[in-house]
């Protein structure tokens, strides 16, 4: 693996030099997800605010290169959802992905509807098959390698859900099976029908509540876990200024984390962690990004980017080295005393209220 040296605290010209070296040195591995034969690159692309929820949707001529630059450098686990536009975000990756299909592996996701504005969970087995039916079309393609329920229908007993995507899986239109903010009854009692490849959490220096329960479970089930907003929704690597950009149609304004007041308590962890970054010659971004990889090999980050120069950063993330003390001194600067604002917001549901009923309540119409 590449050794990077520790810079003092330095110039700027330094620092600088020194991400340019981290870029150029970072060599994208590969990594086991989950037991049930899943391999990916070691850092995913999550591909949501291409099209939907941070601002206004990015151009097709910007994202098609942008998504191919990433499988070209070794990036090629891509994440959507059929909820990101809706629809969108799954036509843009089905045009970029042709004649680039067997290069990656591709992931998205089920169970989220919005209609009116309103949104809604649904885990029914006639949904589900639609929902995929749907999904391959857009994607224009024949199987889905990891089809994850988006969020958990609480009014449908998981072992009915994952019933359909079990024969989904035996008919060949999806590959692997995957839960995203599921509990731990929920996880468990879902691979007990088939195992589960990979469970989809958010997971950050800012964003740890799924170290106590989640994490353990999937590893003594020998599932894979995937890190949404590994980057705490782009505040590790824009600092408390990206606040001021958000558009009318940054979803992000509305959670209580990136309100006036809560922003304002949370800048001096930025603040700290980009000193730290500074001693490490890498960007804060890199530095919070580099401590989800050292949370072990079953750990796939998905940061997402629209920009060329940000996905080249975060592969730069790859070779960063972080001692235990290092990854102490970061994890004391994010307790949950010190995060002030609750991580999600309106709509969205975590693996907290995720419990689904018995299989025994089930009376199908």
């Amino acid at each position: 693996m590449w050794k990077i040296k520790v810079l003092a605290l330095g110039s700027r010209k330094n620092v600088e030099t020194k991400l340019t070296e981290i870029q150029k040195m970072a060599g994208v591995r590969r990594i086991k997800l989950g037991s049930q034969g899943l391999e990916v690159s070691a850092q995913g692309l999550g591909c949501m605010g291409m099209s939907a929820f941070y601002g206004p949707p990015k151009a097709e001529e910007d994202m098609i290169p942008l998504i191919q630059h990433a499988i070209s450098s070794g990036i090629t686990f891509l994440d959507t959802s059929d909820v990101y536009g809706p629809h969108t975000n799954e036509i843009l990756l089905g045009k970029a992905l042709r004649g680039w299909r067997d290069k990656v592996e591709l992931a998205t996701k089920f169970g989220i509807i919005f209609t009116d504005g309103k949104g809604e969970v649904c885990g029914e087995p006639e949904y589900v098959r639609a929902a995929c039916e749907g999904s391959l079309k857009r994607l224009d393609i024949n199987c889905i390698d990891l089809y994850y329920q988006h969020r958990s229908d609480t009014k449908v007993p998981i072992e009915v859900t994952m019933g359909e995507l079990k024969k989904l899986v035996e008919e060949g239109k999806i590959k692997y099976i995957g839960l995203s903010e599921a509990s731990v009854s929920t996880i468990r009692r879902a691979h007990a029908v088939h195992p589960i490849t990979a469970v989809q959490i958010e997971w950050s220096l800012w964003t740890r509540d799924v170290e106590e329960d989640i994490v353990p479970t999937c590893r003594e089930l020998g599932i894979g876990i995937v890190a949404y907003s590994p980057l705490g929704r782009g505040f590790f690597s824009s600092g408390p200024k990206m606040t001021e950009n958000f558009t009318k149609e940054d979803y992000r304004q509305h959670m209580p984390r990136f309100k006036s007041e809560n922003v304002e308590h949370n800048k001096h962890i930025f603040e700290r962690v980009s000193e730290i970054a500074t001693r490490k010659g890498c960007s804060p971004g890199q530095l919070a990004l580099a401590w989800v990889h050292h949370q072990g090999n079953d750990v796939c980050p998905i940061p997402g980017t629209t920009k060329i120069e940000n996905l080249n950063q975060n592969i730069g993330a790859l070779s960063v080295k972080l001692t235990p003390e290092e990854m102490s001194e970061l994890e004391s600067l994010a307790s949950d005393d010190s995060v002030k604002g609750h991580r999600c917001g309106g709509f969205s549901a975590t693996w907290k209220n995720s419990d689904t009923p018995p299989l025994s309540s089930w009376k199908p119409e």
